[in-house]
């Protein structure tokens, strides 16, 4: 690769279709060494996030590099930690329904794999008891605790110490700790995020307190996204959860200045039509780019930055530009997405890109609602 291009361009181009999702497998690696400097190396402080990325080889990467924790949402992600034997795995969603049935059987069919669930009401939490004495199984379990994100999760303080109390009472089942998302902290200035972050999980850590005093072990504290990670490295107190962190993506890079990981997805797109002399149509629709975000804050142009996007479509983007360009039909776009999770959601496969060129394909295993379970 020439050293006076771009680190994202692509040498052999004209093999890749568009649109198409492109990963950097070497500016994966680095953000995995920035997440473990963070916290001082201390991997067992981390359990990261794989909604972001949804495949093996990402999660292979985090694991060579000593990460032994992860965390997921749905049951598709858990079983693809259980497919390539990640060590610990909590699922941060409550099973209910079909799920309960879905998740017993993950225990059962990845034995190698230990998992664990979110439980924020006692109802719940006897049922997955039943359930799993049905198995012969016992299920390990965090409670869910809200702390403004408004979601789900159990109020910290009273009513969430007598849900601990109430599953502790409960067979097959063992609890490990405490699950804290504040999703909401999402302050461009740091210091206010870290002054809001405190408020809020001051009373996490008296309702600790509260519990050790009558005798109970102090919980596991699994704690944050991206945005509060920095706040919750510095304590270590937390196992920290992030997941953006992998690919990176324009709207934590500009909402979140502080931390300094690199962008490794893209969406390639191109011109497939001229319709004006100031317009240009992608092929960057709806189904191919995260679109919940008003229209100049989904994708990016690495390449071309000053293009203003004005219509979009299930499969089109249009572009305005400055008229008497040079643009010709068949140009290849750089697209850095605003939001890259669902954007990765979107497609079957990634293709990595290293030193310029092609050198294979990350199948989005978990973008499907089931594997096998």
């Amino acid at each position: 690769m020439n050293d006076n291009q771009p680190w994202y361009v692509i040498e052999d181009i004209d093999r890749i279709d568009s649109p198409a999702l492109v990963v950097y497998p070497e500016r994966v690696s680095e953000n995995i060494r920035t997440l473990k400097k963070m916290v001082n190396g201390n991997t067992d402080r981390l359990r990261p996030h794989i909604k972001t990325h949804k495949t093996k080889e990402a999660t292979i990467l985090l694991m060579d590099a000593g990460i032994h924790q992860f965390k997921c949402a749905t049951i598709a992600e858990a079983e693809l930690l259980g497919m390539i034997k990640a060590p610990d795995v909590l699922l941060a969603y409550q099973p209910v329904g079909p799920k309960v049935h879905r998740y017993l059987e993950l225990i059962e069919r990845y034995s190698n794999t230990s998992f664990s669930c979110l439980v924020d009401n006692l109802a719940n939490a006897e049922n997955l008891s039943v359930q799993a004495g049905k198995k012969g199984v016992k299920i390990r379990v965090y409670i869910d605790i809200n702390v403004g994100m408004g979601r789900t999760g159990i109020p910290v303080g009273d009513e969430a110490i007598q849900l601990y109390q109430g599953i502790r009472l409960l067979d097959n089942m063992e609890l490990l700790g405490l699950h804290v998302y504040d999703g909401h902290l999402r302050d461009p200035d740091i210091n206010q995020r870290r002054e809001r972050c405190h408020l809020a999980f001051a009373p996490v850590w008296t309702m600790i307190s509260e519990l050790e005093r009558q005798g109970y072990p102090a919980p596991v504290v699994v704690a944050g996204g991206s945005p509060t990670f920095p706040i919750h490295a510095a304590d270590a107190r937390v196992v920290c959860s992030p997941g953006t962190f992998i690919f990176w993506d324009k709207g934590y890079g500009d909402g979140l200045p502080e931390q300094q990981f690199q962008h490794a997805a893209l969406v390639l797109t191109r011109i497939i039509s001229l319709p004006t002399s100031t317009t240009l149509c992608l092929d960057l629709g709806h189904k191919s780019i995260a679109s919940e975000n008003p229209l100049d804050r989904r994708v990016h142009l690495l390449n071309a930055p000053d293009l203003k996007p004005i219509g979009q479509s299930e499969e089109h983007l249009v572009v305005e530009v400055p008229a008497g360009h040079e643009w010709k039909i068949g140009d290849v776009f750089y697209g850095l997405p605003y939001h890259i999770c669902p954007t990765v959601a979107l497609y079957e496969q990634a293709i990595a890109i290293v030193d310029g060129h092609q050198t294979g394909i990350w199948p989005i295993v978990a973008r499907d609602r089931s594997i096998i379970v």
